[in-house]
């Protein structure tokens, strides 16, 4: 496995080490969470096939092995020297935002269960200080979101941007429910006509034909569709250029039921069959 690239992925509890994993496997590596020191030399001697399509390796190792802050120094050096060439990549976060992250999730830190979670938290940056000066690159993912750090790593893996296809995410919604902390760009078309204040269609959603034909069926609707989509046609490229991975476009309108499901899967369906890689979910459809 001496040609494959290999890539040591560690840091601080909480500190975004998953999503890190799930990006180098967007990228084609094979990956294996919470590795044990002791195994990393034997899995390294396992043949994969020559002609895989596998684009590097990439190991979690991190506190939760009793053993890995031990043993890790030494072994890493011995592989070394046996011609394995990998690099660590080291997160951390700043300890206000660790606890935030662990009080949101409610998991218990690897080192505070004798102990308050502050106090956790800064034994492991204690005994993490070595590693975190040996580690070739590290990454602070305090303000971060998801999208970003995955783009962070996708730049890591040194995979040309042309290869990779950017992934876009239409999603409609409801204001009234607030707007999609993870959205990139957001669209609203309360503008458009609204069926809520038609009786008989009320009760039904976007992805009902009557809906769609009422949304659809004006003037209106139809000028801004066609401006929209060719707005969106000139901007992707632009973010794609910038090594941009994932792109979240918000649809919104008053509850998210019926004006912004229409104009979200109009938008999907022009953008697949121009060849992008997206997805569409309805955020607020059965609110």
């Amino acid at each position: 496995m001496k040609k494959f690239k290999i890539i040591i992925i560690t840091g601080y509890s909480g500190s975004g080490k998953s999503t890190a994993m799930a990006a180098f496997e967007d990228a084609g590596f094979y990956c294996v969470d919470n590795m044990p020191v002791d195994l990393l030399p034997k899995f390294l001697e396992l043949p994969i096939e020559s002609d895989s399509e596998i684009s590097g390796l990439a190991f979690v190792m991190d506190i939760r092995e009793r053993g890995f802050l031990a043993k890790y120094s030494s072994i890493f050096n011995s592989l070394r020297q046996k011609g394995y060439y990998f690099k660590i990549l080291f997160l951390e976060a700043d300890e206000k935002i660790l606890l935030q992250r662990f009080s949101q999730t409610r998991r218990p830190h690897p080192l505070s269960y004798n102990k308050s979670l502050i106090d956790g938290i800064r034994d492991e940056k204690e005994k993490l200080k070595d590693l975190r000066i040996a580690a070739d690159k590290v990454i602070n993912t305090s303000y971060l979101n998801t999208h970003e750090l995955k783009t962070i790593i996708l730049d890591i893996t040194e995979k040309s941007k042309a290869l990779l296809l950017m992934r876009i995410n239409i999603m409609s919604f409801g204001f009234k429910f607030g707007i999609p902390h993870d959205a990139d760009a957001v669209m609203d078309v309360r503008f458009l006509k609204n069926p809520y204040f038609v009786p008989e269609l009320k009760s039904l959603d976007g992805e009902n034909e009557k809906i769609k034909n009422y949304v659809l069926n004006n003037t209106i609707t139809c000028t801004f569709l066609n401006k929209y989509l060719d707005l969106l046609d000139y901007l992707i490229p632009l973010y794609i250029n910038e090594g941009k991975a994932y792109l979240t476009i918000a649809i919104g309108c008053t509850g998210g039921r019926h004006r912004s499901v229409v104009i979200a899967h109009n938008v999907f369906e022009h953008l697949k069959k121009n060849g992008r890689q997206v997805q569409i979910t309805h955020r607020d459809i059965n609110q």
